[in-house]
């Protein structure tokens, strides 16, 4: 099993936020590794707040220094992120580096014992979800 680093940074390599997953297979697809990023939204969804600070802007939210603002405390559905997610990697709208090695496919096998960080380079705000 593989412990893994996922880090947000901005474009010009500022990290946003970033956190440990322990306990991952060795080898994923980078869909999974998307998937998986997504899936923050769990800890937010453990004790609904205003604030929330993930991959992917929620609708109805407002950006906030590292975050985003809700109007109301509330649930987001993580597979609706996982799918914005998903579409904003095909269009550009972040960069996928998996130790110092760009992703450029969805499908493509990862090997996470040789490459434990994961960077997410957001390009474009991600919204909806």
């Amino acid at each position: 099993m593989a412990q893994v680093t996922f880090r947000d940074e901005t474009a010009t390599g500022r990290t946003l936020e970033e956190f440990t997953l322990p306990g991952l297979p060795e080898r994923v697809s980078a869909r999974e590794l998307v998937r998986l990023r997504v899936r923050e939204v769990a800890r937010h969804n453990a004790a609904p707040s205003t604030r929330f600070s993930g991959l992917v802007t929620p609708d109805d939210a407002e950006a906030e220094l590292n975050g985003y603002g809700l109007r109301t405390p509330r649930r987001i559905d993580w597979e609706r992120q996982a799918g914005i997610a998903e579409k904003a990697f095909r269009r550009n709208g972040f960069i996928l580096l998996v130790g110092d090695r760009q992703i450029d496919d969805l499908d493509e096998q990862i090997d996470l014992a040789g490459d434990p960080v994961v960077s997410f380079i957001k390009l474009v705000p991600l919204v909806g979800g």
